[in-house]
Parts: C-alpha cells; structure tokens; sequence
C-alpha cells in the first residue's frame, strides 16, 4: 500500500469516512487499469478511405452539438504538398499523408470515446483489441514536423536501371540510364552515352521523360 493511502488511512475516523475513502481508492485503481487520463493525448482512427476530410467534420460537429468540445480538442488529416512531374511540367497536389487515417487529440475517457467511435464513417480506433493506445510524443512531433513543412516533397517517377531521354539542356536528345535519384534536390544521375564513353551528368527531373 503506498505511503499515502496510509497516511488517508489513519486519519479516517468513522466507518463513513473509510467507505468514502475506499471509493475514491477503488475509482483511482479503476482509471488507472484503463488507462485513462485527464492530459489530453492524440490517438489515430481509421476512416473509409477518401472521406477522411468528412468524417473530420463529422466529429468536430458532433464534439460540438454534444457539448464535448473540451474533451475532442483537435482533429487533423494530415496531409502534405507533393510536386508530381508529368510531361516536362511541375503541379502541386495535396495528397493525404496516412490514406484512411485521422488524428484526434482528445481527453479519453467513456463520454469522449462514445463521441467519436459512433461518429459516421469512423471504423474504429488504432489500438490493441478494443483499447485505444495513444501516439507516443516523438511520432507526434514527427508527424507534425512533416505536414508543417513549407518544402513540398517531389514525387519521384524515375527509378534506377531505367531508360530515359534528356529533353533540354547541354545534352538534349541524348538517351541514357538512370544511375541515382536526389528527391530533395528533384534531380537523377543519368548515364550517357559521349564520345562512346558512358558519362555520367546531373539531370533536373522536368528534363528527363521515360525513353519508350
């Protein structure tokens, strides 16, 4: 028994007072075993994929109408800028980092959970069996550093070992294999044939096109 529940011990006095007491006790045990906790902690549930955004809204509308606000603080569906390179040219597009998933940061307890698991289009929470388990700080932090970013990630359609045509540049219409990829730099090390010596140069992705 813990030193403090022994000091409450003591200084109850009737069998009233030690009734009262072995409540709070047993409440106490009762919300430690499941893991409840009044910080507010962020937890993923699955969604059908495609409807992440509505069901977001779902559950901000039902935190809201159900008086919950205080305990479902923040629904995200992360999501982060992406270039693809089609056809020589650049396009942003918003793709969803985890396809079918939310993020919900929210006090759980039985109210808070009610809320969001009958929530439409929500199939469940990411836990063991039927018990939620929240994301650990750093994969928060992770995640949020990522879908915060102000570079957008480069969608590679390149890969190694395949045949491309360079389309402008010092070495226009010449053919060669890709050798590397530098997504962060959104560039390929292509090699080419030159002076019938295979030489390797730096193409910038929006140069190269598959060489069908």
């Amino acid at each position: 028994m813990a030193d403090e529940e022994k000091d409450l011990l003591s200084n109850a006095e009737t069998d009233e007072d030690l009734a009262a007491l072995d409540a709070e006790i047993a409440a106490q045990l009762d919300a430690e075993e499941a893991g409840e906790s009044d910080e507010p902690q962020w937890f993923v549930i699955h969604s059908y994929s495609g409807m992440e955004n509505k069901v977001k809204k779902n559950i901000e509308h039902r935190a809201e109408s159900m008086g919950m606000s205080k305990r479902i603080l923040d629904v995200v569906v992360p999501t982060e800028t992406e270039i693809e390179i089609r056809k020589g040219a650049r396009k942003e597009v918003e793709r969803r980092v985890f396809p079918g998933y939310i993020l919900v940061n929210m006090h759980m307890d039985e109210d808070s959970w009610y809320v969001v698991r009958n929530t439409p289009g929500v199939t469940g929470f990411v836990g063991m069996g039927n018990k939620p388990t929240p994301l650990r700080q750093d994969e928060v932090d992770k995640i949020m550093r990522r879908i915060e970013s102000d570079e957008p990630r480069i969608k590679v359609n390149f890969q190694p070992g395949e045949h491309v045509r360079i389309m402008s540049g010092p070495f226009a219409e010449f053919s060669g294999t890709v050798d590397e990829i530098y997504p962060d730099k959104g560039k390929a090390k292509v090699l080419v044939s030159f002076f019938n010596r295979e030489t390797p140069v730096e193409v910038d992705f929006l140069q190269l096109e598959r060489d069908v």
